[in-house]
């Protein structure tokens, strides 16, 4: 069994992708650090429209760098809806400045130390030790990255949040292989109301 169908087969076992927040649940507002140190806080976001929220594991993983890309390929089209992207990882500002600088985004890209805001969403997962050294293999030594020994990771997840802060969409899977189309983002973007409920 290769890495992916082990960390998949973890995942659904330890039954965390029914535990992580839903459509219709209501998100906390959150002040996360973007790689610049410059403080950004979801609420105020909010006021100006939805918000597409990415959770990525990190810029050591290629899928999250093709997904990340994505997203600023989209971000004019995103942008147009009068909505916004922030993208979350658990990495260090240094690796969060080095993401940005490296795909030349332009939307938040923000550092959850410790995976504090992504453990709200209930998309943490631990790494197990017998899977670590696969890792490290490649290369993607996790301490490194993350400034931690707590080898854990969110499970890519994108959630797209309306003004009120109700989650409209959330796209949560085992397989870290697999990723919201950015289409598919601006077409759920397109139905959501402009105005507030609230």
């Amino acid at each position: 069994m290769n890495f992916t169908e082990s960390i998949k087969n973890e995942l659904i076992s330890s039954g965390i992708i029914d535990q992580t927040l839903k459509v219709g649940d209501i998100i906390p507002n959150f002040i996360l650090l973007n790689a610049f140190g410059q403080a950004v806080e979801l609420q105020k976001l909010l006021v100006s429209g939805p918000v597409v929220i990415s959770f990525f594991r990190g810029s050591w993983c290629p899928f999250c760098n093709l997904e990340l890309a994505g997203l600023q390929q989209a971000l004019p089209a995103i942008k147009t809806l009068g909505a916004s992207i922030i993208a979350i990882s658990p990495q260090t500002n240094r690796h969060t400045m080095s993401t940005v600088e490296k795909h030349e985004l332009t939307y938040e890209v923000l550092s959850d130390r410790s995976n504090m805001i992504a453990r709200q969403f209930g998309i943490v997962f631990k790494i197990p030790e017998y899977l670590r050294p696969i890792l490290e293999s490649k290369g993607h030594v996790l301490p490194r990255y993350n400034g931690d020994e707590s080898f854990e990771l969110p499970i890519p997840a994108t959630f797209v949040v309306d003004r009120d802060g109700k989650i409209v969409y959330a796209f949560v899977d085992a397989d870290y292989t697999k990723r919201l189309d950015p289409i598919e983002i601006v077409s759920i973007l397109r139905n959501i109301p402009l105005v507030s409920n609230s």
